[in-house]
């Protein structure tokens, strides 16, 4: 035989593994689907194609050659390799396996995405699931590199190299105790929160940029009495009477306690979350399906 690659025929392979495997032609027909003549035909090519006899024929009876039990010990190594492959394959087509990393604010990640995240378990119960909050320039690096698969990030984000698609939109709204004077005015407006101690979020977001754009707008300075950096915190402030926090309402929920109440901040501000993967590629297969998940969550809150 010379030395050219042989293209062996991977059924001929599998066919010669069940025969040894079984002891019986039949045995390794009935496993494989074939019929009897079927499996014949194919250990008669490989032996024809490897130049050697795999078998002794001893009264129709088939015994492994020596040469034959050589083979078999590295046929049955490929085999178990190519099973695993298979049944890895069918794993992934199935969400059997895989790790979804996403990457989010922490209000986000505390109020909104455990809910989400628990159905989509549901769904898919041996995915693996990484939840990261980092700041917003970092995260929207995170997603544009593909170190993580995807994430939520407000919009709107200014950058080519991240494709988004808007998830929710939810308004800026007053967070306060039911004993506050102001409580009981469905709609608060600069002008009325005049000296009225406040809570905001840290100094550089855009929502603090448009609440304090309202309040000059309407000839009015914001007291501001505490600075934070997540809407948790803010409504744990407000809760204790410090004052009244300007927070995104879908985010505030989450954090509301009895004795609270939510009023309506005019003028209107939106504030838009989306969900968030690299430009560069197609999104995971896994990210798609959480996107599906998010959409069905956030119908379904309507």
């Amino acid at each position: 035989m010379n030395n050219a690659r042989l293209d062996i025929n991977f059924r001929a392979l599998r066919a010669f593994h069940e025969i040894v495997g079984t002891g019986s032609v039949t045995e390794a027909a009935r496993r494989m689907g074939l019929t009897q003549p079927a499996v014949s035909r194919l250990l008669a090519q490989l032996e024809q194609q490897i130049g050697f006899a795999l078998f002794h024929r001893d009264h129709g009876r088939l015994v492994p050659t020596q040469d034959g039990l050589l083979m078999f010990e590295e046929v049955d190594l490929s085999i178990g390799s190519v099973d695993r492959i298979h049944s890895l394959v069918r794993d992934i087509s199935e969400y059997r396996v895989g790790h979804l990393k996403l990457v989010a604010p922490p209000s986000f990640s505390e109020g909104i995405l455990p809910d989400i995240a628990a159905a989509f378990v549901a769904r898919f119960p041996k995915l693996r699931l990484t939840i990261d909050s980092r700041s917003v320039e970092t995260s929207k690096a995170m997603i544009a590199t593909r170190v993580v698969d995807g994430g939520f990030l407000k919009l709107p984000l200014d950058r080519p190299d991240l494709r988004a698609e808007k998830v929710v939109t939810s308004e800026t709204v007053c967070i306060l105790t039911q004993s506050h004077p102001l409580s009981s005015t469905p709609v608060l407006t600069p002008t009325l929160l005049a000296g009225v101690p406040l809570i905001l979020l840290g100094l550089g977001g855009m929502a603090r940029i448009e609440i304090e754009s309202a309040f000059s707008r309407a000839g009015v300075r914001a007291d501001v009495r505490f600075e934070t950096h997540t809407v948790g915190s803010a409504c744990a402030l407000a809760a204790r009477g410090l004052g009244i926090a300007l927070v995104n309402e879908l985010l505030a929920r989450s954090y509301l306690r009895p004795g609270m109440v939510i009023c309506r901040f005019s003028p209107r501000l939106l504030n838009e979350y989306a969900f968030v993967t690299s430009s560069i590629s197609a999104p995971t297969r896994l990210a798609a399906e959480f996107l599906q998940q998010t959409r069905l969550h956030f119908s379904t809150q309507a």
